[in-house]
């Protein structure tokens, strides 16, 4: 099993934690205000890394302001894109969350071309157009247009992209630990003062906050799952692929989304959502095959029909 391939499997599994925790994060913000509840969240998972971090450095603390910087962008890319995201799951559904968010997919080889000048490959064109087409119908579920929630979803789809194009440039020069704990605490200090500003923080002063179950066990979950495992493993896996791919395999997200909604809220995939997933499975898929074998595929094409 060589890297890449190991690198685009962990991926895989980051897009199914995240898809199926936006119905534990939209239970959980109906108690808490959602700008409070990322501050926990990243917060602990920050502690976590840190931890993780001391171990493996024998106790000492390396940070340097050339590893400072790059770690703070990274952490407001994040921010913009859970901020805005977990404050529109208080406005909508979390599939349509989740669909809307993967439109992530289309925005990082725009930008990394307008921003970069890294013109993508046609075969990424293809199966990034492919998936954008599957996560539309996926989104569309009626004629109905979007509502003040989606939209903030739909704005915080620019964090995302941000996030994984600088995570790209990087990853590939700074220690991931080192890069995974500085962005994190960059996301929990933002958190913290905006709820600060923002909303009322002082329920988390309040006992009775957290007699909830669910609560705390959303805490738990995206701050050990959702946020230390999974940004450790993007940002370690971003080392051996490319941006365009891991934007592709993480528009797996909103599929495991719907799934789990289904499963927990009962919330129905209709038929145009199905066709959806099947374009986005088609599109990575497409964008996966080696060049090479998509012009042998192509060559044999032709020579069949010059046989006749």
């Amino acid at each position: 099993m060589n890297n890449k391939f190991l690198a685009e499997l962990s991926l895989l599994f980051v897009a199914f934690i995240w898809g199926s925790t936006f119905v534990v994060v939209q239970n959980a913000i109906d108690l808490l205000p959602p700008l409070l509840f990322n501050a926990i969240r990243f917060f602990l998972a920050g502690v976590i890394i840190f931890i993780v971090y001391l171990f493996k450095n024998k106790g000492k603390v390396k940070f340097q302001l050339s590893t400072l910087f790059p770690g703070m962008i990274l952490g407001c890319c994040l921010f913009i894109g859970y901020a805005l995201q977990t404050i529109g799951l208080l406005y909508t559904t979390p599939s349509k969350a989740g669909f809307i968010t993967g439109l992530s997919v289309v925005m990082v080889p725009i930008i990394s071309y307008i921003c970069f000048k890294n013109k993508p490959k046609r075969s990424a064109i293809f199966g990034s157009s492919l998936a954008a087409i599957g996560l539309y119908l996926l989104a569309v579920k009626g004629a109905s247009p979007f509502s003040v929630g989606e939209i903030y979803v739909l704005i915080c789809t620019f964090g995302f992209a941000f996030h994984i194009i600088f995570t790209d440039i990087f990853a590939r020069r700074i220690s991931v630990l080192t890069l995974t704990t500085i962005q994190i605490f960059t996301v929990a200090f933002l958190c913290t003062l905006s709820s600060l500003l923002f909303e009322d923080w002082k329920l988390i002063l309040n006992p009775e906050t957290y007699h909830s179950t669910s609560l705390i066990t959303a805490i738990m979950i995206t701050a050990i799952l959702g946020t230390a495992a999974a940004f450790f493993i993007q940002t370690s896996s971003q080392k051996s692929t490319s941006p365009t791919r891991v934007a592709i395999i993480l528009t797996m997200e909103p599929v495991f989304a719907a799934i789990t909604s289904y499963i927990w809220i009962d919330e129905r995939l209709t038929l145009l959502a199905s066709i959806g997933c099947i374009f986005i499975l088609i599109g990575m898929v497409i964008a996966e095959l080696p060049n090479n074998l998509k012009l042998k595929i192509f060559m044999k094409k032709t020579n069949k029909k010059s046989a006749f």
